[in-house]
């Protein structure tokens, strides 16, 4: 081979050598990637809003299964949404802040571990709203609000718990009238009305014996409240009141109202077991009854005849 050629060769390859050292120079010394080195951003706060596990409609009396946590970005939250408490969330105007002093809520795995604490003592503050009453339709996934339920013992709470087209009436009872007590509020009963049949018979005399009918003038009625009542505590078996609020049609509620005026009423506890039938008036109730006297060797006898 020629010396020329050879020269050639080794320039080339020195060349080379020299060209891949300076590529390696410039890139260790080169910045490193921005997305390795930059901060991570702080992940954002999140609060757990109540809201609606289902679709509600309005009369609905809420349970644990209609209600759920969900995860909202604090800053995002409605002052009229319903919290946790464990993260701060913006207050509505005119509400007191805190002051700069107090010490801030737990934040992170110490709030999760205070709320767990929290529900496992009291149930959460979902179990605060057990047994309010839907006002307002709510999708699934919408958060609660206070203007779209009403909760025990609020204004309204009797008439947004009453059925669509249905009528709250109270009647009077005792513990000989109401079953010893043992009716509480969601239970069903029968009302039997108890009259004296002679009175203001012509011919009935101040001697003669009264005579008294008991006749069912409604079945299957739903009582909504003993006395301000509307459910009863969880470890009470028995409610001795002065009152008693049924659930009524209109037409029932004539029926009840004629029946106060006749007689003593009395509410008779119906089975679990037995509360799919009919509900209302009794229609066979209504036949009226009437006294006869008959003279029998001299001496009168009043028979009730129905």
């Amino acid at each position: 081979m020629k010396p020329a050629k050879i020269a050639v060769i080794c320039i080339a390859a020195v060349s080379a050598i020299g060209l891949a050292l300076v590529v390696r120079a410039m890139g260790s010394s080169g910045r490193p990637v921005s997305t390795a080195s930059a901060e991570a951003a702080p992940a954002r706060p999140m609060a757990k809003v109540l809201v609606a596990a289902r679709d509600l409609a309005p009369g609905r009396r809420l349970t644990d299964a209609d209600l759920t946590w969900k995860d909202w970005p604090a800053d995002e939250v409605n002052p009229a949404f319903i919290t946790d408490g464990t993260v701060p969330v913006p207050q509505a105007e005119g509400e007191a802040k805190p002051a700069s002093s107090a010490a801030p809520p737990p934040q992170g795995a110490v709030a999760r571990v205070a709320r767990v604490a929290t529900n496992a003592a009291t149930g959460g503050a979902k179990s605060d709203y057990f047994g309010s009453v839907v006002r307002e339709p709510i999708l699934a996934g919408e958060p609660i609000i206070g203007r779209k339920i009403v909760r025990a013992g609020d204004s309204g709470y009797m008439a947004a718990y009453l059925e669509p087209g249905m009528r709250a009436m109270a009647i009077r009872v005792n513990v000989e009238t109401a079953a010893g007590g043992f009716i509480l509020p969601g239970d069903r009963v029968d009302v039997v009305l108890t009259r004296e049949t002679n009175l203001g018979n012509i011919g009935a005399t101040e001697g003669d014996r009264s005579k008294f009918t008991s006749a069912t003038v409604l079945q299957n009625i739903k009582i909504l409240a003993i006395d301000q009542s509307t459910r009863a505590g969880d470890d009470e078996q028995a409610v001795v009141g002065a009152t008693a609020t049924l659930e009524l049609g209109p037409r029932d509620a004539e029926a009840l109202a004629l029946a106060k005026s006749e007689g003593e009423l009395s509410l008779v506890l119906r089975s679990y077991a037995d509360t799919a039938g009919p509900s209302g008036r009794v229609q066979t109730a209504r036949t009226q009854s009437s006294a006869v006297r008959i003279y029998r060797g001299g001496a009168p006898e009043v028979v009730v005849v129905q």
